[in-house]
């Protein structure tokens, strides 16, 4: 049975490169893709993230729930957020009895004048009514109740999401899942994307011709796990 897991940020397939590179667990709606595409049976999805993109869980929500083949849905560690709405695609969803699971509102970083904010809070209401959907389809609760506990960023333990309807059945497998003790998962902000998509470019550069020395070099120069330290610190460069 072919397994796909479901760890770290939930990211669109362009931030991945970025996550990727800088060595910090992702998925993307591509890696679901391209495993699906080489299966024809049955999947088991493995889910410990604290969520990420609404739109990129929406597509990996979307690709599963559409399969053709059984989806068997682990929640291991932690199912937050836009991972929690991935977590609904299960034709069968098992939550481990040391995991959790968490609903909120979509949120975003945002700026503008009166018009653009307006235009920001309709387009969250529309994500909100979006992420129902799937948890309704599941669990057959009322949507207003569903907004409420989406409004109260609801923490539910793996019998308040069986006795809720969330999940199937909680496991009781030998292999104890990674403990998670963890909000959400660390998002890098626009700004950290963009500088990194310039040392990424820049990476890719033929070396200058060489006008100093070794020592020169080496002080003049930072290496690469240097300018990844510097933009997860968020020090500018000088």
């Amino acid at each position: 049975m072919t397994k796909i897991p479901i760890k770290g940020v939930v990211s669109s397939n362009d931030d991945a490169v970025i996550y990727n590179w800088l060595g910090m667990d992702c998925v993307s709606p591509k890696q679901v893709e391209d495993a699906l595409a080489t299966n024809d049976g049955s999947v088991e999805v493995d889910i410990a993230s604290g969520g990420g993109s609404v739109a990129a869980a929406s597509e990996i929500y979307t690709m599963l729930k559409a399969y053709s083949g059984k989806v068997i849905v682990n929640i291991q560690g932690l199912a937050a957020s836009a991972a929690s709405v991935i977590a609904m695609a299960g034709d069968e969803i098992n939550m481990s009895p040391t995991a959790q699971m968490m609903i909120h509102k979509a949120s975003m970083y945002t700026a503008g004048n009166a018009d653009d904010l307006n235009h920001d809070a309709k387009s969250l209401d529309v994500a909100d009514q979006s992420i129902i959907n799937a948890y309704e389809a599941k669990t057959g609760l009322g949507r207003d109740d569903l907004l409420q506990m989406m409004a109260n960023e609801t923490w539910m333990s793996a019998q308040d999401a069986l006795d809720k309807g969330f999940v199937d059945n909680i496991s009781t497998g030998a292999q104890q899942p990674q403990v998670v003790n963890a909000i959400a998962t660390p998002m890098l902000n626009a700004t950290a994307m963009d500088k990194i998509r310039t040392v990424l470019a820049q990476s890719k550069k033929p070396a200058p011709a060489q006008t100093i020395d070794n020592s020169q070099e080496k002080e003049l120069t930072p290496s690469l796990r240097d300018q990844k330290l510097a933009i997860l610190l968020g020090k500018d460069d000088e």
